[in-house]
């Protein structure tokens, strides 16, 4: 499946039951959500679906029903995110073979990785498919920061072909069109500054928060490539109070409290997560209840 790297990526929640099974019918539903929206691409396994409590089968599932139901409309993105080059290397092969159509793909875990050891990391494993790959840049969080001058060794590797800019900097995003053109497609990667980066530039967003709300989050987004910017920042101003339920480190059991909430999932996750209680909870409930009743008066 040919695809562009642009628009709105949701980062999908992996939505269970009380019993700690994959809820797959709630799964459909937040998905449908999001096609409905006109999101461009969904990714599976990333951080906020919980890809480090999931088993091999689980993500096989989650991939081919995932397919089975987007029929064709848009790309099935599976995240790969290893301790080893083994490991993401069979990862990539099943990917493959269970019809994935692209890879976000993080550097070692667990490990830094120097500059030397993490160019090697993400050539070796684009050599060993045909995937189009994401890389996620991800410093804060993961410790290890795919500068402009690992890119440039990564420009040789053809299906390297996005990066999602997670580093918190929205300069960066100039500066990597600046030194790659548009060699590189650039996603968002972090919900609080999603339009900033997309008026400088940035070819879409890889969001978190679309969970709950995907029709505001591609509306933002279109209206950004629009040029519609004084309709866009109204919408982003009330969004952005739930926007920050991203960037925390409980951010997991935030946004399926507002997902939940919006009638698209359920706060259920898997350990060693535990649901939110207690006044936690309520402070978390207060923004989300508050921005839903707000919604309606934003035009």
């Amino acid at each position: 499946m040919q695809f562009e790297w642009k628009g709105v990526f949701p980062a999908l929640l992996t939505p269970f039951t009380a019993g700690d099974e994959i809820d797959l019918p709630l799964f459909e539903k937040n998905l449908k959500a999001q096609l409905e929206a006109g999101v461009e691409g969904i990714i599976l396994g990333g951080t906020l679906g919980e890809a480090s409590v999931l088993s091999t089968e689980e993500k096989e599932t989650l991939v081919k029903f995932a397919i089975s139901k987007v029929n064709g409309k848009v790309p099935v993105i599976i995240n790969i995110a290893e301790g080893s080059t083994r490991e993401a290397l069979r990862q990539a092969a099943l990917a493959k073979a269970w019809g994935a159509q692209g890879l976000m793909l993080l550097p070692p875990m667990r490990y830094k990785s120097d500059h030397r050891e993490t160019v090697t990391y993400f050539q070796t494993i684009a050599a060993s498919t045909d995937l189009p790959i994401m890389i996620y840049n991800n410093p804060v969080d993961y410790k290890i920061d795919v500068t402009p001058d690992m890119f440039a060794e990564l420009v040789s590797s053809p299906n390297i072909t996005a990066i999602k800019e997670s580093t918190r900097d929205v300069t960066n995003v100039t500066r990597l069109i600046n030194r790659f053109g548009n060699r590189f497609k650039i996603l968002c990667g972090v919900d609080t500054l999603a339009m900033e980066e997309l008026c400088l530039g940035a070819d879409g967003w890889v969001a978190g928060l679309v969970c709950a709300f995907p029709k505001e989050t591609v509306d933002i987004y279109k209206l950004v490539k629009a040029g519609r910017i004084e309709e866009a920042t109204k919408l982003y101003r009330w969004f952005m109070p739930l926007l920050e339920l991203d960037i925390h480190p409980k951010l997991v059991q935030y946004i399926k409290m507002a997902a939940a909430a919006t009638g698209l999932g359920s706060e259920d996750v898997r350990a060693p997560r535990l649901k939110v209680e207690g006044e936690e909870r309520e402070r978390v409930m207060k923004i989300i209840r508050e921005g839903i009743a707000s919604r309606k008066l934003i035009k």
